[in-house]
């Protein structure tokens, strides 16, 4: 089991490590922490890897055995010593029973706290060896990565991809679990990627991470921030406490150089505290900017605009990527990999060749006479970006179908509820994961918000708490010239109903209800 208490629905595979691993003396650790050793043959332990997750052992491992909210981690340490476990790194909680098991013990206040740095370690600092690019903020995180790599590949480096919607080694993929992994399983990684060659990899990183200290011995050469709205308030006090979390990856201990956005109100906030080197870009094209986009040019499949930066230097780019808030992704990448050092035109060329990013304003194919599109965009400023982007390209009506996750932030619900039934024609409002939630208490918060919206201005509002129904509904109805967004999920593939994960992804969903609709 884990030693976290709560089970994540994905996890990584444990071949995201390097198979060749460095043997590092147990001592080494214990002098790093200042930690003695307890229990047995401590002088003469040695690691070669590190899981805090007991199912995931390998031989030579160090077990990570971490408080959790419903179980400790020490409660699993028999079963990682019998899986391969040399040693144990644990809190005075679980102390004792560690011990019990007989391999060497070190007892830190808070190895949460120290999670990075020990993981690092253990793989010999990879991410030394690596161009490190990271991106944080609310929205764009995914598809910025994604530009983010393919520049980078331009440029001629071997690339990796870290985030939620997929995981890149070289030629390797893996399947996502959480948007930054965890700081054991990302240094592994790390490592894997030095092993096969990667000089240069693009991470997603979450508030989660920053929180939790998954990233926690990595240094970015450049860390990028998109834009931030209401999100995640069940981790975060308040919005004020997400943003300076994310503010902490702009400092010299994360990151190098920064790049923000500050046509967003906390890009400019940012710009004022951060405390590493900043460059500023506004797709909205604000003078006093760095680097801006002018001449922008939108449309239904894709985007064009021109880039102009410091002294003089432009450039012309084109993404078939649609919407404005993808002109300031494709903005934001450009700068970043320009400040890594990659040449301009190889950036422009790179993110010229992303011909998408799964779930995220991703067309399903086969509507005849309409569009259909599946969006991951699941908090209100997302909501709001998606329906003004397609508004634009719609000469007919917009409909989205749109749910809120169970056990997350509860306060965006209403908010979520309210921008759909004001900004679209039609909002079908619908189950998304409800969780352990009851998914009618959900619905009756959005719909609370979308009667906000007075009647004169609000959308056509239906309440279908079946999602597969709900998407049929909602393409079954279109007409010439319309479209429909299924927003919330994106590239999920799952559905997170009371303690089970059914298979539901909203791509082949709605490919089905299209299928259907031909066939009336």
């Amino acid at each position: 089991m884990t030693g976290e208490g709560t089970l994540s629905p994905v996890r990584p595979p444990s071949s995201m490590r390097p198979n060749a691993c460095p043997v590092r003396p147990l001592s080494g650790l214990a002098a790093m922490l200042g930690a003695p050793s307890a229990g047995p043959r401590a002088p003469l332990a040695a690691v070669t890897g590190i899981t805090i997750d007991s199912r995931q052992v390998r031989q030579g491992d160090l077990y990570v055995a971490l408080p959790g909210t419903a179980a400790h981690g020490a409660e699993f340490a028999a079963a990682a010593v019998a899986g391969g476990a040399v040693a144990i790194l644990t809190d005075p909680a679980g102390r004792a029973t560690a011990v019990a098991t007989g391999v060497p013990v070190l007892v830190v206040p808070d190895p949460r706290a120290v999670l990075g740095r020990v993981a690092a370690w253990v793989y010999g600092r990879p991410a030394a060896g690596l161009l490190l690019l990271g991106v944080t903020g609310t929205s764009g995180k995914s598809t910025t990565t994604f530009l983010l790599e393919a520049g980078l590949r331009a440029a001629g480096h071997t690339t990796g991809l870290i985030g939620g919607v997929q995981i890149r080694a070289g030629a390797r993929t893996f399947p996502p679990g959480l948007t930054t992994p965890e700081a054991s399983d990302l240094q592994g990684l790390l490592a894997l990627m030095r092993e096969d060659g990667v000089t240069a990899a693009a991470m997603e990183v979450s508030s989660h991470a920053l929180a939790l200290g998954r990233v926690d011995g990595v240094s970015f050469d450049v860390a990028l921030f998109t834009n931030l709205s209401q999100d995640h308030l069940d981790f975060h006090s308040d919005l004020q406490d997400y943003f300076l979390t994310k503010a902490r990856l702009f400092t010299p201990e994360m990151c190098r150089l920064g790049v923000v956005n500050i046509d967003d109100e906390h890009g400019r906030e940012l710009l004022g505290i951060a405390k590493v080197p900043m460059t500023t870009f506004s797709a909205a094209g604000a003078a006093e900017a760095d680097w801006r986009a002018c001449d922008v040019r939108l449309g239904s499949d894709g985007s064009a605009f021109r880039v102009v930066g410091p002294g003089g230097v432009e450039a012309d780019v084109s993404v078939a990527l649609p919407g404005p808030f993808n002109v300031a992704n494709t903005l934001g990448a450009l700068v970043a990999l320009v400040e890594a050092g990659v040449p301009l035109q190889s950036a422009v060329h790179g993110v010229g060749t992303v011909t998408g990013v799964p779930g995220r304003m991703e067309r399903v194919p086969g509507a005849r006479g309409f569009q259909a599109i599946v969006d991951y965009s699941h908090k209100p400023g997302a909501v709001e970006s998606v329906l003004r982007a397609l508004r634009e390209v719609t000469s007919g009506s917009l409909t989205i179908v749109l749910g809120c996750g169970g056990d997350r932030d509860r306060g965006k619900r209403p908010m979520m509820g309210e921008a759909a039934a004001r900004l679209a024609d039609v909002a079908v409002l619908t189950s998304d994961n409800p969780r352990s939630e009851d998914p009618l208490g959900i619905l009756a918060a959005m719909v609370e918000g979308a009667l906000r919206v007075p009647q004169g201005e609000r959308a056509h509002v239906v309440v279908e708490p079946d999602r597969a129904a709900a998407i049929d509904l909602a393409i079954g109805r279109a007409g010439p010239g319309d479209v429909v967004v299924v927003a919330g999920k994106g590239h999920e593939q799952g559905q997170y109903v009371g303690g089970e994960v059914l298979p539901f992804d909203d791509r082949q969903v709605v490919a089905e209800a299209i299928r259907r609709r031909d066939h009336l």
